[in-house]
C-alpha cells in the first residue's frame, strides 16, 4: 500500500492549478465547448485505467473537475500527485 504524504510534501509537490480539499487533490479544467471536455475526460479515463488509479470525474458544460485520492491509504499519496501530472499532460 502507498504511504500517505505529509501536509508539507503535498504543499511542495502539488502541481500548478491543483488544490487540496481534505483528503483529495482537485483541479477544474476549462474548455471552449462541451465536447472538448468530454474528450478530455475520456483521455483521463484511459490514463487512469492504464495506471489502475481512478479519479472522480465530473463533466460540466465547459469544464471538467477531477478529484484524486488513494482510498486504500486514506488520503493523498505519491500516486495521486503522479496522476495529476499525467492528467495535466492530457490538457
Amino acid at each position: 500500500m502507498a504511504e500517505l504524504l505529509s501536509d508539507d510534501e503535498i504543499d511542495q509537490r502539488l502541481p500548478d492549478d491543483w488544490h487540496r480539499e481534505g483528503d483529495e487533490i482537485v483541479r477544474t479544467y476549462e474548455f471552449d465547448d462541451y465536447l472538448k471536455g468530454v474528450t478530455f475526460a475520456t483521455n483521463v479515463a484511459e490514463v487512469a485505467e492504464e495506471e489502475f488509479h481512478h479519479p472522480e470525474i465530473l463533466i460540466g458544460y465547459k469544464e471538467v473537475e477531477v478529484r484524486l485520492t488513494s482510498h486504500e491509504a486514506g488520503g493523498i499519496t505519491d500516486q495521486d500527485i503522479r496522476m495529476a501530472e499525467l492528467f495535466d499532460g492530457e490538457y
